[in-house]
């Protein structure tokens, strides 16, 4: 289905017509790729993209489209699941720039904030100006990056909406924006002109209310009959609320309208208190079904929260991000144990039951339950970080249902992909387990499989399905499954939408839920606010079929030839289509690229690792997400691969890329963004002339050895006025400060007097380029450190792990480097590989087998160990140093988060007795990025975010930089910030404070192979 404006000119017209009216526009195509998606199943091409600064800029805006009848679509985070955050015509994203807490009353428990604030944001600053008093309710699972406009405008709820319910119950006022763009507010009484002395809002105020009042009063016995019926009855418009006895509630009439009626600039919304004491149980179930018929039992105390979740969806999350994120909930070892529920109580459930103490309260319900003879396993959770490492499960639950990662399953496979679509229908909770029962049976008859979590407590059910939205064919089945489905959950007394709304992907099935009278009520409603039909038009009213737009529909089934192994069988090799799927896999890199479906926690300012350049700029052409959905448009829209290969869309979408690798287990559905730009780079720049930081950084490793017979002079020059004509001629800017190499000496004295590797040697230590050229005293400290084991270790100096060709594209080298260290290093032993640089570590576990695709490859991978991960099994066995200081600050290093696990250097240091502050964020450098031209102020503010607060916070404690470019960048902020004087450890130089070396268990020998592995 094509999609354009209803009239208004072209494209630059429209561009440079609200540039004009002072207004931020961008028309790029590489924007407009960025904003045609969602997190929904639809993609739509905009004209522009506008960013306003403040209700005035919304104002110029929409009386532009009204004027030119041009269709404009009011978008906060962009997190929508049912499409309604993406059309024709102008995006409005109001989450840039009016994102503030404008307000907080204590006394009347609201707040004033604008619609682009954050959710977790505006809970946060909630809580301080409150002294943790009160919070803001809503809090759906996107709720680090959704915002206030875009929870008001579908109705979420949240994990704890069986306590708190819906945002509609928290809305106070709406500031609004109307569709010929007059400043109004909407209040529980009615519409009033948001400035009193404009004569023209107040007129529109007084009409807007005459027609909504006689809307009610036509409308009032199906009003009261047909809506409200169920605690999830998000479907359709809030019409219910202009009831008298309602109050005439404009305000929360207009919540759930999808920005259909009117454009949300800000809110006056209730808070509520916080609890004092929570405490989460988790209970094991052998079926959904047997969890859903649980609720009865818990609701009478009173939960905050009653959540679900499927077996699938925490095998992925422990496939991903480590087994330890998972190995709190009670069954998890059992395989009969196949969901759990989540259930959070405190105070108010403990009174509910007339008890004072909450943790015998959850003793009674596990009772309770225990005796209904459905669970498997059950358990308190007091820790606050083992509950929150389990909330994330729960919360990551749509990002890991789309890409399963399962080991031990056998029909999750490489290719396995489900989608929403119909991911958020509601029934009254006591009618959860049957509606569940039927659901798996329809599931079955159309030969699709659902994985399931959601709202249990609420009766609303999340779903990731087996569409194959590929084919005419699976679009078919989708088309039939969904129309039965709706018959399905109104034969059960529910609702098509729970929380997400209707939009694009359910709006069409409406009549199914509603009768003629009640639809053209709707479209009445719709009509008294917006007349022309330009507000977000395809939802809710006169609404596509839920099959256009689709944005894997229309995708050439090219194949796209990679350097990178990406874990996708090759679609022409023989192989049954999984259950209802009608098409072969798409190409690999396909598949990889549109893995990305759009949940946006890489636009997340808090938590995990990923992703520092949106955190730094704020910026979606700088998040994951958008880097994804360029590359997504690149695959569907260029004319031949060759052409797509060359797109400066992409190439200027990942340019602010550091290839942290967080992405790839921070991200639930593992996009892996480093491994894509490495591979677009490598197809790019074939046969072209690179940029010079690609040949002066790039191929570093085979000029580190003349460096270092150089190193005096070459050091003198960096301090030297020649400093900037090198930096800028190498394509490095002179502002960072630069390394100095080590001597000829130095490296002899800390690396060639290390023992080589030997038959007899227990450990092997990978001196990697990094280390030997500019902290060659890491290798001997890591080898005093191994030593002091009592194992024997042996260094291996002579490879290398390929790792700057690698980020840099420099792929066809990049393999020759790797499948020689492989063929080194393959020694016909398990023996472990442990190197210093967890980046160069990370190359070796997981770049190496994915370049390299031998035997060889993958026996290497399996051995290789960051230090602090070879550590932690040192200790687990019952080694431990001396002398450790009580606390330090540790920088969480990018690549060791991806590859060896999220807590790996804390966690060693923890079982050590020792207190560690993490810096969790990227240290800005990243190896080549923060030294080339062009990157220098977004790496100083991605330093900002996490690593120099933290090195002011406490100058005196001991900082850890395993990495190389994390020492490096607190070498830069103790350079250029007069609060900073620390200087970065290794993990190994720390330890050898302590580490009381042993003799050897062997006599070493002879090496075994000349190349020194």
């Amino acid at each position: 289905m094509t999609h354009a404006p209803t009239a208004g000119g072209t494209q630059t017209d429209v561009a440079g017509d609200l540039d004009a009216l002072g207004v931020e526009v961008d028309s790029s195509s590489r924007r407009l790729a960025e904003y045609s998606y969602d997190a929904s199943n639809y993609r739509i091409r905009p004209v522009a993209v506008v960013f306003p600064r403040d209700a005035d800029d919304v104002a110029r805006t929409v009386s532009y489209c009204h004027r030119h009848r041009i269709p404009l679509i009011p978008r906060g985070g962009g997190t929508s699941m049912g499409g309604n955050a993406i059309g024709p015509g102008i995006v409005m994203d109001l989450s840039r720039h009016m994102n503030r807490v404008l307000s907080v009353d204590t006394e009347t428990g609201t707040a004033v904030a604008e619609s682009g604030i954050v959710l977790t944001t505006l809970a946060a600053q909630a809580r301080s100006a409150t002294d943790g008093r009160l919070t803001f309710a809503p809090d759906p699972s996107s709720a680090s990056r959704a915002t206030l406009g875009g929870a008001i405008g579908n109705d979420a709820c949240g994990n704890h909406s069986v306590r708190h319910g819906r945002t509609t119950d928290h809305v106070e006022e709406l500031f609004l924006v109307t569709a010929d763009g007059q400043r109004l507010t909407a209040t529980r009484h009615g519409v009033e002109a948001t400035d009193p002395t404009d004569e023209a809002a107040a007129e529109r105020a007084a009409e807007l209310t005459r027609r909504l009042s006689d809307l009610a009063a036509q409308h009032m016995a199906i009003l009261r009959t047909d809506l409200e019926t169920i605690p999830r009855q998000v479907s359709g418009y809030h019409l219910a609320k202009l009831l008298p006895e309602n109050g005439f509630d404009v305000a929360r009439a207009l919540v759930g309208s999808e920005g259909t009626c009117a454009v949300v600039v800000g809110a006056r919304v209730r808070l509520v208190p916080v609890a004092a004491s929570p405490l989460l149980i988790c209970v094991g179930y052998p079926t959904v079904s047997d969890a859903a018929r649980d609720i009865p039992a818990i609701l009478p105390y009173a939960p905050s929260a009653v959540e679900g979740i499927d077996r699938k969806i925490v095998a992925t999350m422990a496939a991903r991000r480590g087994r330890d994120t998972v190995s709190a909930l009670p069954g998890v070892t059992d395989r009969d144990c196949t969901a759990w529920l989540f259930i959070d109580i405190d105070e108010q459930s403990a009174a509910r039951k007339s008890e004072t103490d909450v943790g015998a309260t959850a003793k009674l319900l596990l009772d309770e339950l225990r005796s209904q003879g459905r669970m498997i396993a059950g358990t308190t959770v007091p820790d606050p970080v083992a509950r929150k490492t389990l909330w994330r499960v729960r919360e990551d639950g749509a990002g890991l249902s789309s890409r399963l990662a399962d080991p031990d399953d056998e029909s999750v496979g490489a290719d396995y992909e489900s989608w929403p679509g119909w991911e958020d229908a509601a029934v009254a909770p006591e009618r959860l387990a049957d509606y569940l029962d039927d659901f798996t049976d329809l599931l079955d008859r159309h030969r699709l499989t659902g994985v399931m979590y959601g709202h249990f407590g609420a009766g609303c059910m999340h779903v990731r399905i087996t569409f194959d939205l590929r084919s005419d064919e699976g679009r078919a089945v989708m088309d039939s499954f969904c129309t039965d489905a709706a018959r399905l959950v109104v034969a059960h007394g529910g609702s098509l939408s729970g929380e997400h709304g209707d939009g694009r992907a359910r709006s069409a099935l409406l009549p199914i839920m509603y009768t003629p009278a009640m639809l053209s009520t709707f479209a009445e409603f719709k009509q008294i606010w917006d007349p022309q039909g330009t507000l977000n038009p395809g939802s809710i009213v006169d609404p596509p079929p839920i099959t256009d737009d689709l944005a894997l529909a229309g995708v050439p089934p090219r194949t796209w030839p990679t350097m990178f192994r990406l874990g996708v069988p090759d679609p022409s090799a023989p192989g049954a289509a999984p259950d209802g799927a009608h098409t072969a896999p798409p190409d690999p890199f396909v598949h990889a690229v549109q893995g990305c479906i759009g949940v946006g926690r890489c636009r997340s300012t808090s938590g995990g690792v990923m992703c520092p350049s949106y955190r730094a700029t704020r910026d979606e052409k700088d998040s994951t997400r958008g880097r994804a959905r360029v590359l997504q448009d690149m695959v569907r829209t260029a004319p031949d691969v060759e052409t797509g290969w060359q797109s400066t869309d992409v190439a200027e979408a990942l340019d602010l890329c550091l290839s942290c690798k967080a992405c790839s287990t921070d991200c639930p559905t593992g996009v892996d963004m480093a491994t894509y730009k490495s591979e677009f780079l490598h197809h790019h720049y074939r046969g072209r002339r690179r940029p010079m930081s690609h040949y002066s950084l790039g191929w570093m490793p085979a000029w580190l050895g003349v460096a270092g017979t150089l190193a005096p002079a070459i050091n003198a020059a960096l301090k030297s006025p020649l400093r900037r004509l090198a930096a800028r001629t190498g394509g490095l800017d002179p502002r960072r400060s630069m390394p100095r190499f080590a001597t000829r000496r130095a490296r002899r004295d800390h690396v060639a007097a290390l023992p080589p590797v030997t038959a007899a040697t227990d450990t092997v230590l990978f001196v990697d380029s990094f280390t030997k050229a500019f902290r060659p005293h890491v290798a001997t400290a890591a080898a005093e450190v191994l030593g002091s084991t009592g194992d024997t270790v042996g260094c291996s100096a002579d490879n290398c792990c390929a790792l700057t060709w690698i980020s840099t594209g420099q792929l066809t080298h990049a393999r020759k480097v790797l499948s020689r260290t492989a063929q080194n290093l393959d020694d016909g032993t398990d023996r472990p590989i442990v190197v210093p640089e967890p980046s160069c570590a990370a190359a070796l576990r997981k770049d190496l087998p994915e370049l390299v695709h031998t035997d060889a490859a993958h026996r290497v991978s399996s051995r290789v160990h960051s230090f602090a991960d070879h550590l932690s099994r040192l200790v687990e066995a019952g080694w431990r140093p001396e002398g450790l200081p009580d606390a330090v600050t540790l920088q969480t290093h990018c690549h060791e988060h991806a590859v060896f696990g999220a807590t790996t250097g804390a966690a060693v240091l923890q079982s050590l007795g020792v207190e560690v502050h993490t810096a969790d964020g990227c240290c800005g450098v990243a190896g080549n990025f923060g030294f080339e031209q062009g990157h220098y102020e977004v790496s100083v503010a991605v330093a900002e975010h996490a690593l120099a607060p933290a090195l002011r916070t406490a100058p005196d404690r001991p900082v850890i930089t395993d990495g190389f470019s994390c020492a490096m960048s607190v070498d830069h902020l103790a350079a250029t910030d007069p609060a900073i004087s620390s200087t970065g450890l290794h993990l190994a130089e720390l330890l050898t404070r302590g580490a009381t070396p042993r003799p050897p268990t062997a006599t070493p020998t002879e090496p075994t192979h000349p190349e020194g592995a």
